[in-house]
């Protein structure tokens, strides 16, 4: 592996530029979400599967979300590398209009129809009515969640990564203090439990909206106009948007259901189970945090790369953050095998949960430099590079056709545990990526979205 591109400083200032703050970002986010399991796991098992079920629709939502957004920036990173500044306009209105619709439908769901959502997951009547209060109360916040997904997106393609990164440290950071206040009952707060959780969480969405809103008006940045100019894009201009960013929603989509599906056989297996997934999740989420910023970073100046019209620096920009995420992902993969059991040791469930997540973080740890490899290419590369229809077409054949039958003939034919579920459904990963990375080594997804404007 020849690592001499490490000493290209202006490489490696754009990259620690971008993927630090995103990363950073990242890590408060999912150090809270864990610190949310940790707090609501000292109410028991059921209070652990309650936040973890009532999570499934806020990641259908947000990965969605991430979908849409994602396609979008593929113009806007594009588009700042051309120096485009009105077409960016564009492309952020189209994106509010198709996110908040999105966030309206999730809402109306999860306010209206959450026991009906929760019971495709699971039978247990304390887990659904712990869930369904959750839902109700969070179900508030979905259309602003839309709203800061779909700016943050634009912002970070654009560079301005250092204010979302501001927004949502403050605003998870207060979210933590009200939901441990919330949670357990301190001081004035009252002793809410599982929809303490909700409302701290809620809470940090709304408040990131109005954080976001003043700041890009405060400093002036290049989204600071009137909200008019962005939704005045012709029909040709929202055509060819959709053509390129709808297959990474769709992707997204397919992907996410696919997904809750495993949680649907996981829940089935049993609510320790549930548990044991959730707490494994929390864990996965904290360890990935270094990958999502580089997958941004790669995305961002291979797509600036690719708009300034420089092909071979994209392609090489590429390979070299192929090359740094493989060797993170081994060396991160090491640190977990050794630090599991202490990790474990912080939450209060039973030998038999405990064992369960043991042997999780151990597939998890040993899987992580392939799975490393396929978010990079799929999220870092292809995108950017405006191949999404591949990428598309790849993510529904390996979750639906390998993935999807695994768990269910693992969970509902062999009866296999929890862990032997999960080493099934890990199989489309190895799959994916002797597919995809085929598709890398042929250049086929290097694509100029923005040569024509409209």
């Amino acid at each position: 592996m020849n690592l001499s591109f490490l000493q290209d400083k202006i490489f490696l200032r754009a990259m620690l530029g971008l993927a630090i703050p995103v990363a950073f970002q990242q890590f408060i986010s999912a150090g809270v979400n864990m610190i949310d399991v940790l707090m609501v796991g000292q109410l028991g098992e059921s209070a652990i599967a309650a936040l973890g079920l009532a999570n499934q629709l806020f990641f259908l939502l947000i990965i969605f979300l991430f979908g849409i957004t994602s396609g979008m920036a593929i113009f806007s990173a594009q588009y700042w590398g051309k120096g485009d500044i009105e077409n960016i306009h564009k492309v952020l209105g189209i994106s509010l209009i198709i996110a908040t619709a999105v966030g309206a439908l999730f809402s109306f769901t999860a306010m209206f129809f959450p026991e009906t959502v929760l019971g495709f997951y699971t039978e247990d009547q304390e887990v659904i009515a712990l869930a369904s209060g959750y839902l109700r109360i969070i179900s508030v916040s979905y259309i602003f969640t839309a709203i800061v997904t779909s700016y943050f997106a634009i912002l970070r393609s654009i560079t301005l990564v250092k204010m979302t990164v501001f927004i949502s440290v403050m605003s998870l950071i207060l979210k933590s203090m009200l939901g441990y206040a919330l949670i357990f009952g301190i001081g004035i707060f009252p002793e809410m439990g599982v929809r303490g959780a909700a409302i701290s969480t809620a809470f940090a969405w709304i408040l990131q909206f109005f954080l976001m809103i003043g700041l890009i008006y405060y400093q002036k940045t290049p989204l600071a106009v009137h909200p008019r100019f962005f939704f005045k894009f012709t029909r040709p201009f929202l055509s060819k948007v959709l053509k390129t960013a709808m297959p990474a929603a769709i992707n997204e989509v397919f992907w996410s259901v696919g997904i809750t599906i495993y949680f649907a056989v996981y829940a089935h297996i049993s609510t320790g189970a549930v548990a044991a997934v959730q707490i494994n999740a929390s864990i996965e989420e904290i360890a990935f945090v270094l990958f999502i910023g580089l997958g941004n970073a790669c995305a961002i100046m291979v797509g600036n790369k690719i708009g300034e019209g420089e092909i071979e620096l994209a392609f090489e920009y590429s390979r070299r953050f192929l090359m740094i995420i493989v060797l993170l992902a081994v060396l991160l993969g090491i640190a977990i095998l050794l630090l599991r059991a202490p990790i474990i040791n912080l939450y209060e469930v039973s030998n038999e949960v405990a064992e369960n997540v043991n042997k999780l973080l151990i597939i998890f740890a040993l899987g992580l430099w392939l799975r490393s490899i396929n978010f990079i290419l799929f999220v870092g590369v292809l995108r950017a590079g405006g191949d999404t229809r591949f990428a598309m077409f790849m993510e529904i054949f390996s979750i639906w056709v390998i993935g999807v039958p695994a768990a269910l003939i693992g969970g509902f034919v062999l009866n296999l545990p929890v862990y032997g579920v999960y080493l099934l459904v890990f199989s489309e990963e190895i799959v994916k990526a002797f597919i995809i990375f085929r598709r890398y080594r042929s250049r086929k997804w290097m694509h100029d979205l923005v040569g024509a404007t409209g």
